[in-house]
C-alpha cells in the first residue's frame, strides 16, 4: 500500500459512505424514546457495543461543558443534550455529524458540530470542557498520544474523559481468516495498515472502501493517559453485540473502557 496515502481523508470517506447507508451500529441515531429517557435522568450513552457507562461515571450534566470526541453519529451528543449538557461533537466524518444535527433538529435540542481531527483540538482554548466523552474511535489514528494530550489541554481540571477503545489482541489475527472462522496469527503489535504483514487485507478493506484501524498496543492506551496527567479512576471490558458477534468473542472481551481525571 502506498505509504502517502492520507488516511485522515480516506477514513473520512469511509465513514461518510457507512453514515449514509445506515448499516453500522454507530450510525444509527437514537430514538425518541432514547431521547426522552434522557430528559427524564435515565441516561443511557455507550463507549463500547453492549455496556453503558455507569452512571456513576457522570458529574451533575446539567450544564455540564462536554466534548463528544470523535463521536459523530447520532447517539451520544444528542442524549447528554438532552439530559442538560451544552454538547460540542467533533468528528472526521461530516455526515456523521449530519446524523447529529438531524436529531438534534427532530427533537429540539441545541448542540454545536465541527467537522475535525481527533488529534488536533486547536480550535478549543485550553481547559474549555468539563467533560469529554471519546467511544471507540481512536483505532483510526496512528498516533493515540496526540488524543490523550490535547483531551488532558482542553479539559478543565477536574474534568473526567470517559473513552472506550479496542483490545489489542485482535490484531494479532488475520481478519480475512477469521471470517472463515480459522484464528491464525499474522501481525505484530502495534498494528498497522501500512505494514508488510498487513498488505492483502489492507489492499481488500481499499478495494471495498473500508476504513482502515491501527492496532495500539495497552501502554499506548492505558500507559498513554497517565504520561498525559490523567489519573485512572474507573475500567470495565466488553463484547461485540450478537448481531456483530465475532470469533474472538467466544475467548476474551474485545473493547475496554477507562474513566480518567485531569487532577490539576
Amino acid at each position: 500500500m502506498d505509504k502517502k496515502l492520507d488516511i485522515k481523508e480516506y477514513n473520512r470517506l469511509a465513514w461518510d459512505k457507512r453514515a449514509i447507508s445506515q448499516k453500522c451500529d454507530w450510525t444509527l441515531p437514537v430514538s425518541s424514546r432514547e431521547i426522552a429517557n434522557a430528559k427524564n435522568g435515565k441516561l443511557e450513552i455507550f463507549l463500547t457495543p453492549v455496556k453503558t457507562i455507569p452512571s456513576s461515571w457522570f458529574p451533575p450534566l446539567k450544564g455540564c461543558k462536554t466534548l463528544c470526541l470523535a463521536s459523530g453519529g447520532g447517539q451520544q451528543g444528542p442524549l447528554l443534550a438532552a439530559a442538560g449538557a451544552e454538547v460540542t461533537v467533533l468528528d472526521n466524518s461530516p455526515q456523521q455529524l449530519e446524523t447529529d444535527n438531524m436529531v438534534a433538529k427532530r427533537e429540539g435540542l441545541s448542540l454545536k458540530t465541527i467537522v475535525g481531527d481527533m488529534c488536533n483540538l486547536s480550535v478549543f482554548p485550553n481547559e474549555s470542557f468539563d467533560l469529554i466523552i471519546h467511544p471507540v474511535s481512536n483505532l483510526f489514528v496512528s498516533n493515540i498520544n496526540l488524543v490523550w494530550q490535547e483531551a488532558y489541554r482542553v479539559l478543565k481540571p477536574g474534568g473526567l474523559l470517559l473513552s472506550g477503545f479496542n483490545n489489542p489482541v485482535i490484531y494479532l489475527f488475520d481478519s480475512i481468516e477469521m471470517a472463515k472462522n480459522r484464528l491464525t496469527v499474522s501481525h505484530k503489535i502495534p498494528y498497522s495498515p501500512f505494514n508488510e504483514d498487513a498488505k492483502k487485507e489492507t489492499e481488500l478493506y481499499i478495494k471495498y472502501g473500508e476504513a482502515l484501524e491501527f492496532g495500539h498496543t495497552l501502554e499506548e492506551q492505558i500507559g498513554g493517559q497517565i504520561a498525559a496527567g490523567f489519573v485512572i479512576t474507573g475500567f470495565y471490558e466488553d463484547n461485540n453485540r450478537p448481531t456483530d458477534k465475532s470469533l474472538l468473542d467466544d475467548y476474551l472481551p474485545i473493547y475496554m473502557a477507562t474513566k480518567a481525571v485531569k487532577v490539576q
